[in-house]
């Protein structure tokens, strides 16, 4: 039965300890489908809110995981996340970034696997709108085992600054568990390819396709990002461009085959991120304008 994870900030049944050769050997055989989707709150490009077309087009991906941004249920007092849970079957993990009295916004996941580790990542910077990420290591079935999954979504903020400061938050997060296969996915909003952003997360996930998913009618940025670790984990990526995607949100999502193979991924070395880590510092303890 499908249900919604409420789990709090910090980390809940984590899982036992494995070697990092245990933990990918385990998920060596593996193949998932995994999909990232901005969402727009349910509001397609010809400004009405449908989340029936939502819940078609994530059901037209086939997905084992999606991870959903600009989840909506302040402004239309509809649960969102719900809706899609009983929609589809899927179990769903909340990740909001804006809680008040009227409804939540942010992030989600809906997953055909069960999580058993979970925990939001604040990436809030200064004034800018509240971030975070979802940061979840699900159970996936491989043979008669269970094999650990490391998934983080995300949606990275507007401003170059607010980025830069958020990946290297990521980064951080990235380095806490080597050895279990990962993907970090989700709406990076960076569309210039050689920021620093992009290039600090290629260097660590080395490289990953640049597939088009904004706007949704005639897609031309890549502001929906997929990397996995090891590499060879990723098999494909691709856009999902149906007829009903095209008018649903304005965003096209993003969609990746997994396939997981034993190899560990090494610690980030990027000498240009180690160089700007005072700055940042500096600037994480400014107001932003």
């Amino acid at each position: 039965m499908s249900r919604i994870y409420p789990f709090p900030a910090g980390n809940v049944a984590e899982p036992a300890q494995q070697t990092p050769r245990e933990a990918a050997a385990a998920a060596a055989s593996a193949q998932f489908v995994v999909a990232s989707y901005n969402i727009h709150g349910g509001i397609g490009v010809d400004g009405r809110f449908l989340p029936k077309r939502i819940a078609g087009v994530i059901s037209e991906l086939q997905a084992d995981i999606v991870a959903l941004q600009e989840v909506e249920s302040r402004s239309t007092g509809f649960d969102m996340l719900a809706y899609l849970r009983d929609e589809t079957g899927y179990h769903a993990i909340p990740g909001p970034t804006l809680i008040r009295h009227d409804g939540e916004y942010g992030n989600a996941l809906l997953t055909r696997f069960p999580p058993s580790r979970v925990r939001q990542i604040d990436l809030s910077v200064g004034r800018h709108e509240p971030r975070g990420a979802i940061d979840a290591t699900l159970s996936c079935p491989d043979g008669l085992h269970a094999a650990p999954l490391r998934v983080i979504a995300t949606h990275l903020g507007l401003w170059p600054g607010e980025r830069r400061m958020q990946v290297r938050r990521l980064l951080s997060s990235l380095a806490e568990h080597p050895g279990v296969p990962t993907v970090l996915l989700g709406d990076v909003n960076e569309w210039f390819l050689w920021g620093r952003p992009l290039r600090w997360l290629h260097a660590y996930f080395d490289g990953a396709p640049h597939v088009p998913t904004f706007p949704s009618r005639m897609p031309v940025l890549a502001l929906d990002r997929l990397w996995c670790c090891p590499r060879s984990v990723l098999a494909s990526v691709s856009s999902h461009r149906s007829p009903l995607a095209r008018i649903a949100s304005d965003h096209l999502p993003l969609l990746a085959r997994l396939h997981a193979r034993p190899a560990v991924p090494a610690a980030p070395s990027s000498v240009e991120v180690a160089a700007e880590e005072a700055d940042l510092a500096r600037q994480a303890d400014q107001p932003s304008r």
